[in-house]
């Protein structure tokens, strides 16, 4: 999990993003940037509010107004205990509805007029009724990166990082897993259960194959290569190791290897390789989130500014919802 102090002078934010992010990011770019960070952080403890940051946030954001980084499990425990006024969620609309579900007397707010997802986008409330009636007493996982409403008409909720330890959790061999079709494929081989999946997929790990890793590893043998488990099946079983990005920031912390190779979002790799100055990163990613990419520091300034793109889930969806993240959160 990533924290940082807020920074309130645009000379100090300067300063401290130029020392994280010297080799990532170009100084004019720096300079820009800090002047609307440092005036964030300002806005920020006048509104008394909370920024929480994702793994795929660009850097310049990511490390000079999160209060709190993280990947979408960690940061739903973060919403779920703030005492702040205001939650501005800096990812995608399913995470920003996740934080009101879980604390819906805080106003929540996107730094995005849509913030859509590919995964989320995906399937709708009446795609899961309809396998519930195709598969009755079947009970629905349901990944974190869906609709309030696909939410409210799930068992539980799992992340890329849990979802594994969620599916064994139930007593039951067969499983409704939806939406991402890839990380229901990598969840029942790991697991061994029968998983009911659907077909949406995330449109950034889609582009990653398993010639990408062979090419990587004719060229840099001694490279230890990770991947996100929303990529193919068949691109996990080449990789050194699979996990969430919490889990790949773990390792990549902990590796001794001469040099890692994310399959990721862009800005993911940025964070980690600025975080790990000592450690090289090869670069294979021309791929940047279309949806992260929608929040910037100029929007972020904005939703603070005029309480814009607030997050509103109605009462009764809110309701259900709930009681499928809180069944997540209580698996330890």
């Amino acid at each position: 999990m990533h924290t940082l102090t807020p920074i309130e002078t645009a000379h100090d934010m300067y300063l401290h993003l130029r020392a994280t992010l010297r080799d990532v990011v170009p100084d004019v770019e720096l300079r820009y940037k800090a002047g609307l960070a440092a005036e964030i952080n300002v806005l920020k403890r006048e509104r008394n509010a909370i920024i929480l940051g994702h793994n795929y946030m660009e850097p310049a954001l990511f490390h000079s107004v999160a209060d709190v980084g993280g990947d979408s499990l960690e940061l739903s425990r973060q919403a779920a205990a703030t005492d702040r006024d205001i939650i501005v969620f800096c990812g995608v609309r399913f995470m920003a509805e996740t934080a009101k579900i879980l604390n819906p007397t805080r106003t929540g707010l996107l730094p995005s007029a849509h913030g859509g997802r590919s995964v989320a986008d995906g399937i709708t409330a009446a795609d899961v009724r309809a396998l519930r009636a195709q598969h009755p007493g079947v009970p629905v996982v349901t990944y974190i990166n869906t609709s309030a409403e696909v939410k409210a008409e799930s068992d539980i909720i799992c992340t890329s990082g849990n979802a594994a330890r969620i599916v064994n959790s139930l007593d039951t061999d067969t499983v409704i897993f939806l939406p991402d079709e890839y990380l229901a494929g990598n969840v029942a081989r790991e697991t061994g259960k029968t998983l009911i999946g659907w077909t949406a997929r995330c449109e950034v790990h889609d582009k990653f194959t398993v010639e990408d890793v062979a090419s990587v590893r004719a060229q840099f043998p001694d490279t230890v290569i990770l991947a996100h488990p929303e990529c193919r099946p068949e691109v996990v079983d080449v990789v050194d190791f699979t996990g969430s990005t919490s889990a790949m920031i773990n390792y990549v912390e902990r590796t001794k290897a001469p040099r890692y190779l994310l399959l990721t979002e862009c800005s993911m790799g940025d964070n980690i390789a600025a975080a790990n100055p000592g450690k090289e990163m090869l670069r294979l990613c021309s791929v940047r989130c279309p949806h992260m990419n929608e929040i910037t520091l100029e929007e972020t300034l904005a939703a603070l500014q005029h309480t814009q793109y607030v997050i509103d889930v109605p009462e009764d969806v809110r309701l259900r919802a709930h009681q499928a993240l809180s069944r997540m959160l209580a698996v330890k």
